[in-house]
Parts: C-alpha cells; structure tokens; sequence
C-alpha cells in the first residue's frame, strides 16, 4: 500500500469506531419517542429538539469527514469495507443497551473482519474524481427514489429499513467521488447530493432501529454500504485491484457480506441468559 493508502485506511477505520458507537447512541436516543410513524419533517424537527440526537448528528459529522477522506484516498471497495468495521464496534457497544453478543454473533464478526483483512491486501489505486454532468443527475435521481421506496416505511420491519438506509450512505459514499476542484454546477450538485442521501439514510436507520436490535438494522445496512459502491467504484469510478489479487477482492466481499447476514440472523441473548436458563419459570424479557 502507498502513504496515501495507509493515511486513507487510518482514516476509515476510526471512522468506523465513531460510527460504530454512534450507531448505538442514535438506537437509544430513537427508541425514546415514536419514530415509527413520522415523516421525514416531522423526524427532523423532533430530533433538532433531542440533545442526544443532536449529539449522534455531530459524531456522524466528524465520522463523515473521516470517510470522506478514505473514499478519496482508497478504491471504494475498500473504503466501503473498511467502514463496516463499525458493525463489530455495534455490536459490542449494543451489549450495554440490549443483549449480550452468542457465540454465532461472535464469529460473524470475526467472519466480517477477515473478509475486510483480504479486501485491505487486495486493493489497488483508488480511482479519479468524476465531474461529468450526467454523474449528478444520476445521483439526485438516486435521492428520488429513495424517498420513493420509504412511502412504504410502516409496512417494513427493521432489517428492510436498515437496507434501504444502506442504500443511501451508498449513494453518499459514491457522490463523494463527485465533488473536486474546479468547482462547477456539476459538482455543486454532487456535494449537495452528499447531505441529501445521507439524511434520508440516517432517517430511515433510526426507523429501523425503532423496529428492532441495532445488530438486525445494522447488518444489512453494512451489505448495502459495501457491495453499492464497491461494484460502481471497479465497473464506472476506475477502482484498481492489485494484479493477481481479484479472487481475493471477491472472497473479502463474499465473506463480509456472509458474516454480516449471518449476524442479522442470529439470535439474541440475554445478559443473563446463562442464570436465567437454569432458574425456573420463564426467562425475563431483556430491558430495553
């Protein structure tokens, strides 16, 4: 890897620390009031009045620039990857709010990070920034239908909450590819597609962390965030792989993506499953 890529790496993997925590912060800060029937104005306006929100906006903001960074610096593929590292930091932050990790969850994280290790040893040259003028419009007809897909929001539960908000930090992740220099209507319209997608992201994430375990929202969430922009970086963006390292890239991909389905699958248990399984009468239900 080159100076730039390792600096791009550094960055993403904090990146995925702070949105790893950040993801458990907005679970809790949701779960307080009805999310679950809100439109995108009224979630809005309820959060601008709910300091812990307010405060997860603001490490998602700093998370934000961090993956900017890395998307610039590394092929999306891996940028991507790397960021999903924030579902083992989920994870194991969501055990002080809902439940502790089974040993299956245990290895899908396990079985995520090894994906990630070979993504990170098969990554190639990261490719250009892309101003042309059909890019845009592309993107902002990606915002659409978005806002589309959610008018069907209350019949979803949270695992198709949380693809669908995968969706848009793909679209965010690939609209950062847009902005550069000189600065033009071309690439005015990608940077403001950036904030687009992602509110409608984080809008739709905390409906999906309303409906169910952070875990469940979060995993397809990370599918959708890798796979989108990995495929659009090596097929439209010019992503390198490392010669003779293909095999890998699709193995990383193949592994994370398994491991992340698997943890959205995966029971969940309780932190006192292991007293309470040898006590008679019903196990309590987890707090939440």
């Amino acid at each position: 890897m080159t100076e730039a890529q390792v600096v791009g790496l550094a960055a993403a993997l904090l990146a995925a620390a702070v949105f790893g925590a950040a993801a458990v912060a907005q679970a809790h800060a949701v779960r307080r009031f009805d999310a679950a029937h809100t439109t995108l104005l009224q979630f809005v306006a309820r959060s601008l009045h709910d300091t812990t929100t307010v405060l997860v906006v603001v490490a998602y903001g700093v998370g934000f620039a961090l993956h900017a960074v890395a998307i610039w610096l590394l092929p999306l593929y891996l940028a991507q990857a790397a960021i999903a590292l924030s579902l083992p930091v989920t994870a194991l932050a969501s055990t002080r709010i809902e439940s502790a990790l089974t040993r299956a969850q245990g290895y899908a994280v396990a079985l995520v990070t090894l994906g990630l290790v070979l993504l990170a040893a098969g990554s190639g040259p990261a490719g250009s920034v892309v101003t042309r003028g059909p890019f845009p419009a592309w993107l902002w007809l990606g915002v659409v239908a978005l806002l589309g897909a959610s008018l069907g929001r209350r019949r979803w539960g949270g695992a198709t909450l949380g693809t669908l908000a995968g969706v848009g930090y793909a679209g965010s992740a690939i609209a950062v590819r847009g902005v550069g220099s000189p600065v033009d209507v071309a690439v005015v319209a990608a940077a403001l597609s950036v904030p687009a997608y992602g509110l409608v992201a984080f809008w739709l994430y905390s409906l999906g962390l309303h409906a169910t375990a952070v875990s469940s929202a979060t995993a397809p969430l990370i599918v959708l965030q890798t796979f989108g922009p990995a495929l659009v970086g090596v097929l439209l963006l010019d992503d390198g792989v490392r010669p003779g390292w293909a095999p890998a890239i699709v193995a990383g991909l193949a592994l994370s993506t398994l491991g992340a389905v698997w943890l959205s699958r995966s029971p969940l248990r309780s932190p006192d499953a292991s007293e309470t399984e040898s006590s008679p009468g019903p196990a309590p239900r987890p707090a939440r």
